[in-house]
């Protein structure tokens, strides 16, 4: 028998001194990824990965960036049962320096992208982020600012 769960998160990203930086997460069971986390009671999927943000980075200071939204699945064995999870990725502007460590993670890292997509192990997330940085190029106005 087979669990679906839903989990949602942001690829949460912050610029300094004119270079963009992502913030990953290290797991428990040594992964890196982002913020993320499992859907709550009738939260949105965007209510959920807000709170996961705040909740695991120790972030209060952002926003989502409008119009981006993707998923990817992955099979795992909890308890004894099997369980599919689909996860879905937002954007998320981040106006604070720093994170702060929760306790559900070893440790966390700004990365820039070259750095982020070598760090990330999974292949869904590393996908995604591939689109999200391209998504983020295409938004800057001539000042480099995000629409």
């Amino acid at each position: 028998m087979t669990v679906e769960a839903t989990s949602a998160g942001a690829i949460l990203f912050r610029d300094t001194r004119g270079r963009r930086e992502y913030l990953l997460l290290k797991s428990r069971p040594g992964d890196w990824e982002f913020p993320k986390g499992g859907v709550e009671g009738k939260e949105e999927l965007q209510q959920t990965a807000i709170r996961e943000v705040s909740e695991e980075a120790g972030i209060e200071e952002f926003r989502l960036i409008n119009g981006f939204r993707k998923d990817y699945d992955y099979v795992f064995q909890a308890n004894g049962k099997t369980i599919h999870k689909t996860v879905h990725l937002f954007i998320a502007h981040s106006f604070e320096a720093s994170a702060e460590l929760s306790k559900e993670h070893r440790d966390l890292q700004w990365r820039d992208y070259e750095q982020a997509l070598n760090t990330i192990t999974q292949d869904g997330p590393r996908e995604i982020l591939e689109d999200a940085h391209e998504y983020l190029e295409e938004l800057k106005d001539d000042d480099g600012e995000y629409i």
